[in-house]
This record gives C-alpha cells, structure tokens and sequence, in this order.
C-alpha cells in the first residue's frame, strides 16, 4: 500500500487548520488505497496555532507537530516538513483552507500516470490582488530565472513523488526556494484543474517585504541569470556613453560655439553612477549569501516536535 504524506506550514491557522485537517481525513477515508499521515509545521505563529497542532496531535496518531523557535517562513516550513516525510507521494498545501484538500485525489492520479511534480491550477482565483499580483511576478521571474516552462503554472498547492523530495532535502543552504527545487530535480511536471476558495479567515500572511524576500531568495539561490542581465546592462550603459561621447565630441568640431552641457554631463554621471551601484549592489547581495551559507546559518531551528519522537 503506498503513503501520502501531507505538509502544511501553519500561520496564524489556529481556527482554520482543524477544519482542513478534516477535510483532508474525511476524502482518505474514500481512497482505501492510500495510508496517509500529516504533517503539520508551526512557523512561529503569534496565535494559539500550535496550540491547536497539540490538539490535533493529541487525536491522531497520524498527525506530527513541529514547531519552530522563531518565524522562518513558509518555504523553511515546507522544507521542514519534507525532510520528516517518508510519504511514496508527498502533497503540500496551504493552513487557511483555500486549497482544497478534498480534490487531492487529482494530482495523486497525476502522479499515478507517470508525472513527477503536479501543480494545482486555479480557474478563479479568490486571492486578494494584492496576493494576485504577486503571484503573476512570481510566475514571471521563475520562467525568466529558473526556466519554467511558460505553459506550467506553480502554486502552493502541489503533490510530487518521493524521489524528488529525497533531491530537494539535500539542499541545506540557508535560503531554499522549493519551486526551484522541484524544477532543479525534474522537468516531467503537469498541471491539474482544482477549485480556489475564498479565505474562511484573516488575511494573507505575505506582505511586500516578504514577497520582495521571496523573489529576491528565489532568482539569487538558483540563477546567475541576474549577474549575466547586469553584465549586459553594464554593457549597453557603456557603450551609450562612449557614443555619446563621440557625439559630443563631433558637435563641438562642427560648431566650437556650441557651450559645453552641465546638465549633460550630470545626467550622464548620474546615470552610470547608478547603474554602477545597481551591479555592485547585485553582486554584493550574492557574496552576502555565500557569506552566510559558509557560515552554516540553518534553514530554520525546531523547538518542539509532537508524535515524532519515536521516528528519531
């Protein structure tokens, strides 16, 4: 009988998470096929959310509670949780109820057909647009940056096999980027339709500050595509200065009356001085993270675990 196992990172879900792990058990109940158990994972919540992972784990064997000393975020969590799995299928979704869990019957008959990785798709989008936003840069900086196929579509909602977790876990730098992971392992990855339901409660737990983090981790951590961009920007910058350089020079021979342009010239200064920034800013930011993964700084720090102790 082969395993499912499920990862939830979990944020401020203290109400909302009950009923997805409900959701979750009642569709397992009609897949007889599958073992299953659920993995839940305590990024630090401010509410009572690990409160509520003691509850459920108190209930249910089958339930395992980690919960993290500070806030890592949720691709620590996600790590977490996939480093503790032993699942022959593993399927991460979101604590707040809008993924739904009872449709995971989807990506696992994906997986059944022979694909590695499967992507929920959503027709209707129920996020905020804000969050809408994000997600359509996101999309466009993995397509640019790590290579995604245009025609896949990411979300948080995803199932893979295990061999693809067992590469994922071996990536112990400090910043994981699981997109890239997944895609870093196998391109044999698929979309399947799915429902997004409107949030039961709260608000998105992304703000710009962690949306810029995210991007920022995610293009630094498996692309050098941002060095090759500044190169070639620093290129073209030098190139329209030496032009215009000559340009300058000509005007003056043609016509020695014309005055020599201040503002020109601190426009130009401006100009490639900022650009010059922007490069050194760029790889300053690469040399920080290989600083910090040299340094061994981790991925995140586990304060307590729950139904876990036996497997360790």
């Amino acid at each position: 009988m082969k395993k499912v196992s499920f990862v939830i990172p979990c944020y401020r879900s203290e109400h909302t998470l009950p009923h997805v792990v409900a959701e979750i058990e009642e569709k397992m109940k009609t897949m007889e096929q599958y073992e299953y158990d659920i993995f839940l994972v305590n990024d630090c919540s401010p509410d009572d959310t690990f409160g509520t992972i003691r509850r459920l784990c108190r209930e249910h064997e089958n339930i395992k509670g980690i919960s993290f000393s500070k806030n890592f975020g949720q691709h620590s969590a996600l790590m977490a949780g996939l480093r503790h799995s032993d699942g022959d299928y593993v399927v991460c979704l979101d604590d707040d109820g809008q993924t739904p869990a009872n449709e995971v019957d989807r990506l696992l008959e994906k997986l059944e057909e022979g694909y590695d990785a499967v992507y929920a798709k959503y027709e209707h989008k129920q996020h905020s647009a804000f969050r809408n936003m994000g997600s359509r840069i996101n999309e466009l900086m993995t397509r640019v940056m790590l290579g995604k196929p245009a025609d896949l579509y990411v979300s948080s909602y995803f199932a893979v096999k295990k061999f693809v977790v067992n590469d994922m876990v071996k990536y112990e730098n400090s910043y994981p980027y699981v997109i890239g992971l997944v895609l870093r392992a196998t391109k044999n990855i698929t979309n399947v339709t799915v429902n997004h339901r409107e949030r039961e409660e709260g608000s998105s737990g992304y703000t710009i500050k962690k949306l810029l983090g995210l991007w920022f981790n995610g293009f630094t951590a498996f692309s050098v595509k941002p060095l090759r961009i500044a190169t070639g920007i620093g290129a073209f910058s030098a190139m329209v200065g030496f032009f215009y350089g000559i340009y300058t020079i000509a005007k003056r021979l043609v016509n020695p009356a014309v005055p020599m342009g201040f503002s020109s010239t601190m426009a130009a200064i401006v100009f490639f001085g900022g650009m010059v920034m922007l490069m050194l800013g760029l790889i300053g930011e690469y040399i920080g993270r290989i600083y910090i993964s040299l340094n061994n700084s981790p991925q995140y720090v586990i304060r307590e675990t729950i139904n876990l102790e036996k497997e360790e």
